[in-house]
């Protein structure tokens, strides 16, 4: 009986092995002892340094586990799964966020042919993939660009007082969404397309949208709140030949709204990234534009924010850097900046009395590759924040001040990576 029972489970795994064109387990153990110093400065003098020394995970690559599958289902036509979740390496947790495994960083289904592939699930964001593609640090460690970091990655600074971009949840990756990749066979052109449903609920008439109107008029300021946030739209389109990789992206998202004050906040991000290898030394590029826009019913509504859309908030970055091979190793090295713009109170926008915060960082870096899948990495990076900027390399918040510091400002944040990476 026990003969049958393993004989017919061994047919069970072959139908399903036999089924299956491939499945491949995957991942990345990334582990690195990181150090941090954010200082902030007074008017008289005085300053406040926060440090922390750290052994933390995905400083050169993000530590992961995946299992992904092709099925070939004849005639050009392949479905095919992806499940990739974090790795917290450095305390033994499964996902990003503490507790147990989850797929939060890919999970997709999806079906692909001559016409490209449609992609259903949580997956990366068109414009996301500029600022990771073109940037030598990949958005990994303490040398991810700031055009990343100030569009809320990767930061723990109070960012969202410089326009709220730590709002959009859908920066890196959205959730329940459509995606739409062109076929591979287009001479070097290529592209991506997305849509993220917000999955909240309408209701008609509107006046019955939680919490009710009874809330609205105790608290105008929060009924209704975030109804349309969550949506994401968005594509991205470039071309790789050779040497040459250039691509251009734009997306609009939805990252809160307040249905009865009638407002929709709306994040439009575009940026246009490069990069061209020249064999000694690969050359990256990127500029990136984010504008917070405010959609409102009316031009005097409680709680808006810009009631005549004036001057809206926004950030421009840019990025150059640089890769060099050197023998089993490889040199990176990147200078990126931020400039926002129209951060301060209405007031201050229309009469110019406050400068736009700005910040520009430095990071140095040197990967030593022991094998195709180990390598040791270094990295080191500061950032200088200017008028009120709070971009971090990470690490412990800007100590603000207190009753005996007074007021203090952000002022630089430094930062290192040692680490081992081993890719399986």
């Amino acid at each position: 009986m026990k003969k049958s029972l393993v004989a017919l489970a061994a047919l069970a795994v072959a139908g399903i092995a036999s089924a299956q064109s491939s499945v491949t387990l995957f991942g990345v153990v990334d582990a690195t002892i990181s150090g941090f110093s954010n200082k902030t400065e007074g008017v008289l003098g005085q300053s406040v340094t926060t440090s922390q020394t750290v052994l933390r995970n995905s400083g050169y690559n993000s530590s992961r586990l995946g299992f992904r599958g092709t099925e070939d289902l004849g005639g050009g036509l392949a479905a095919s799964f992806w499940l990739e979740g974090a790795l917290n390496n450095d305390d033994g947790t499964g996902a990003a966020t503490g507790g147990g495994q989850n797929w939060q960083r890919r999970s997709t289904v999806s079906l692909s042919g001559g016409f490209g592939e449609l992609r259903l699930g949580r997956d990366y964001t068109p414009t996301f993939w500029n600022d990771t593609v073109f940037d030598p640090f990949g958005t990994n460690g303490v040398g991810t660009n700031l055009i990343s970091t100030a569009n809320g990655y990767n930061n723990p600074g109070s960012i969202i007082s410089q326009g709220g971009f730590t709002a959009n949840t859908t920066y890196v990756r959205a959730s329940n969404s459509i995606g739409y990749f062109l076929p591979p066979n287009l001479g070097g052109f290529y592209g991506q397309f997305m849509y993220s449903f917000n999955e909240k609920t309408s209701y008609d008439p509107g006046s019955l949208t939680p919490p009710g109107a009874s809330a609205f008029i105790a608290d105008p300021t929060q009924a209704g709140r975030n109804e349309r946030a969550g949506r994401y739209i968005g594509g991205r389109v470039g071309y790789a030949n050779g040497p040459l990789d250039v691509a251009l992206a734009y997306s609009e998202a939805t990252i809160a709204s307040n249905y009865f004050a009638g407002t929709t906040n709306n994040l439009d991000t575009l940026n246009l990234g490069a990069s061209y290898d020249f064999g000694v030394v690969k050359l990256f590029g990127e500029y990136s534009k984010a504008d917070l826009k405010q959609d409102t019913s009316s031009n005097f509504v409680a709680g808006a924010t810009n009631p005549f859309g004036f001057r809206e908030p926004g950030a421009d970055g840019w990025l150059i850097g640089a890769t060099v091979p050197v023998g089993p190793g490889l040199i990176r090295v990147s200078y990126s900046a931020v400039d926002y713009k129209n951060t301060g109170a209405f007031i201050n926008q229309l009469f110019g009395f406050q400068p736009d915060p700005k910040a520009d960082k430095f990071a140095l870096g040197y990967v030593h590759n022991l094998s195709k899948r180990t390598a040791l990495y270094a990295t080191v990076a500061r950032v200088s924040n200017k008028n009120g900027a709070d971009l971090t390399v990470g690490g412990p918040a800007f100590f603000s001040g207190n009753a005996a510091t007074g007021v203090l400002t952000p002022k630089n944040s430094t930062g290192y990576d040692f680490g081992i990476r081993h890719a399986f």
